[in-house]
């Protein structure tokens, strides 16, 4: 039950770039958390330079303008091993078949639990 949120600061990325990398993020998830491929839901946000921060070379990895947030808001209960796996596999897919650095792809995940999702009709279909 995954909710990805990508930003990146505009014109860095085109249109037909980010469903590559939409692909990639899923591919990663279903691999190492095994996320159903139906539970798909993705966000792309592009932001103007002056929205955009960040340090160029924060814990020595040197980053630039083609920098994505990758924020994925999910249940909780992976371990720390599924997660560093997970990490490592999409910035290795986003860079070959994107094309994008690796120290470019910026990752947090959110832990929620079952009771802290609605997928419409105004249900909590996870804990029904």
């Amino acid at each position: 039950m995954p909710f990805v949120r990508v930003g990146y600061m505009e014109q860095q990325y085109t249109e037909q770039e980010l469903p590559g990398i939409s692909r990639c993020i899923m591919n990663a998830l279903i691999e190492h958390f095994q996320v159903p491929s139906k539970d798909y839901f993705q966000v792309f946000h592009a932001h103007k330079q002056s929205e955009f921060y960040y340090s160029p070379d924060y814990l020595n990895v040197p980053r630039t303008d083609k920098l994505l947030y990758i924020q994925i808001t999910m249940g909780s209960g992976r371990t720390t091993e599924q997660k560093k796996g997970f990490y490592q596999r999409l910035a290795e897919l986003i860079s070959i078949e994107c094309k994008i650095r690796p120290e470019d792809v910026f990752v947090t995940l959110v832990e929620t639990e079952l009771e802290d999702w609605s997928f419409g009709n105004g249900l909590a279909q996870m804990v029904l």
